[in-house]
């Protein structure tokens, strides 16, 4: 198979059927760190109880089913054209972003795919990055969430020229103002955190065998990038969005509409983690949305973990599905 990857941009892959149930979005919502009063997500008799609208970005691993995967296996997938051979264990998360087009119900019921193809490429000096849009596509053929997950395959080559080319990508985040945070939320990860995310369908052994950790360069066990993800959405949703009418000691939710990072510097499950929040002007101006840029910080290395980040918040609290 010939090497270009201008023929990867606009490659769709194979479906994947997905699923879920109330226990999974149980799960999801400890192992992103939900607390004793964030039962609006972790009990589910709870009268708000309600998905953690970034579920959604555990589906490409997890698939359908309950049972646990074999992460290399998942990843490998099927030969792309264009692209050249890759280590799969020299792969970081780049970035990743979610849109939430339409509310997550408690179960999906059979039928749900996971749909996905590459819309950018770019080759440097360091290794290729692979961009992908995903859809989740409901039993009723309705889009609930597009997002956007870039992959930098370090060290890979394809003809050591530097290359981009992109058909379509996620929203951007506009320049962190130059002035103090308009909200600080601080949190604390558990030492046993990657163990309980891990169950939500990521298997990386990267990610529970100190091993594996040490030999990556990594010195040990290194927090899922995806569950610090969940960590800073749960902080914009504390701060930024509305209170819900029936639980105003939290916040709604259901209100996030897009929430999207950059994967700057790991995470040790035991950190601490603090995620600085500024309101901006933006493209949710004028349409019932507060926009929002932020970086979170690992308070115990002083490194910034998800920087560029942007989110959208609905002003108003949603009404209960």
């Amino acid at each position: 198979m010939s090497v270009d990857l201008a023929k990867v941009v606009g490659h769709k892959t194979d479906d994947v059927p997905v699923d879920w149930n109330r226990r999974d979005l149980l799960l999801y919502a400890v192992g992103i760190g939900a607390k004793k009063d964030d039962l609006q997500l972790a009990y589910e008799l709870h009268k708000d109880f309600a998905p953690m609208p970034t579920y959604p970005v555990v589906l490409s691993l997890k698939g359908a089913g309950q049972d646990v995967n074999v992460f290399a296996d998942k990843i490998k997938g099927k030969p792309v054209p264009g692209l050249p051979d890759m280590d799969p264990n020299r792969v970081v998360h780049g970035s990743q972003s979610i849109e939430i087009l339409k509310p997550l119900p408690l179960e999906s019921g059979p039928g749900w795919k996971w749909t996905s193809r590459y819309v950018a490429a770019a080759e440097n000096k360091s290794g290729i990055v692979l961009t992908a849009e995903n859809t989740l596509v409901g039993a009723d053929g309705q889009v609930y969430a597009k997002l956007y997950s870039s992959s930098f395959n370090v060290g890979a080559k394809a003809t050591g020229q530097r290359f981009a080319k992109a058909i379509a990508g996620p929203p951007q985040a506009k320049p962190i103002p130059q002035r103090a945070p308009d909200h600080v939320f601080r949190d604390q990860t558990t030492e046993e955190q990657a163990l309980v995310y891990r169950l939500s369908g990521d298997y990386n052994p990267l990610h529970v065998d100190p091993r594996i950790g040490k030999a990556a360069g990594f010195g040990g066990v290194i927090l899922h990038g995806l569950s610090t993800f969940g960590f800073a959405a749960r902080a914009v949703i504390a701060t930024v969005a509305p209170r819900s009418p029936t639980s105003p000691s939290s916040g709604d939710p259901r209100a996030l509409t897009l929430f999207g990072v950059r994967f700057t510097a790991p995470v040790r499950p035991g950190d601490a983690l603090e995620t600085r929040i500024w309101e901006v002007e933006g493209a949710g101006a004028g349409s019932g949305e507060v926009e929002v840029v932020f970086e979170t910080v690992n308070v115990t290395t002083g490194k910034v973990v998800l920087g560029s980040g942007i989110a959208r918040v609905k002003k108003t609290p949603q009404a209960k599905m």
